[in-house]
Parts: C-alpha cells; structure tokens; sequence
C-alpha cells in the first residue's frame, strides 16, 4: 500500500489531514499525520513519526508532503525513513496545502515518480492567486 505522509510545524498536518477527510474520505485510513509541537523537540517528533507510522509494512511506500522544504519535521522523517529504507522509493514534497493533499491523496495509487510530481505540483501551484473582490451593487454576492 502507498501511504500519504503529512508532516509539519505544529497541528498544520494534522488539521490538513481533518480537511482532506471532507474530499478524499474513502483515502483517509492511508493518510498518516504528525506535526512538531509548540514547546516539543525534535526528538519528540521524531518518536512520534516514528510510532504514526510503525504499522508500515516493508512492501508499503509512501509521498510525504511538508509544509517547509528544509525544516524540522521533513528532514527528521526522512532521516527516519532512509533509515528505514523507505526514502529511496519516496516521493517527497514542500510547500503542502490542501489542493496538493487532495490530488496527492487522488492519485497516489495511479502515477508513480515524475508524472506523480508533475500532476500534484500545478494543482498546488494553480491555488496561490490572489482573490479579487469586485463592486457589483446588484448581486449579493461575493
């Protein structure tokens, strides 16, 4: 099976993954989610990936999506997942939001490597736009 790995400062994953239930409902049993807590260490972190994905079996593989290429959270669970030996498979990316853990979670079971990437990022990318409101006094609505 191909896990959906959310990682993040603080309840961002987690709260992501709460999200995500709304659209890909029939996905969320393979959506694992941890975050570094306000106050907690790395270390803390690191044991809490460690047991959220502890039922991984060898044959599983996983995408893993991070909030910040470079920070706390993604380079300790790669480090866990290499060692693990779990790393070389995956598909990691930065910058996560809901776009991109919707279609990552979609799709994860259909494309592998590059056509993955290449269908998640423009989902995630095509979401960051500024929203423009307009006068219009005969409609209500925004």
């Amino acid at each position: 099976m191909k896990y959906l790995l959310l990682v993040s400062h603080g309840d961002f994953a987690t709260g992501l993954k709460t999200s995500l239930a709304m659209f890909a409902e029939d996905k969320i049993d393979q959506v694992i989610a941890v975050g570094l807590k306000n106050g907690k260490t790395v270390d803390d972190f690191e044991k809490d990936f460690r047991q959220a994905i502890s039922g991984l079996t060898a044959d599983d593989s996983v995408v893993v999506l991070a909030d910040i290429i470079g920070g706390s959270p993604l380079t300790t669970a790669c480090n866990v997942l290499d060692e693990l030996g779990k790393l070389e498979n995956a598909v990691v990316l930065g910058g996560m939001n809901l776009p991109m853990a919707i279609t990552s979670a979609v799709m994860k079971d259909m494309l592998e490597g590059d056509d993955f990437v290449q269908a998640v990022l423009p989902e995630a990318q095509a979401a960051l736009q500024e929203f423009k409101i307009t006068s219009d006094d005969d409609d209500d609505d925004i």
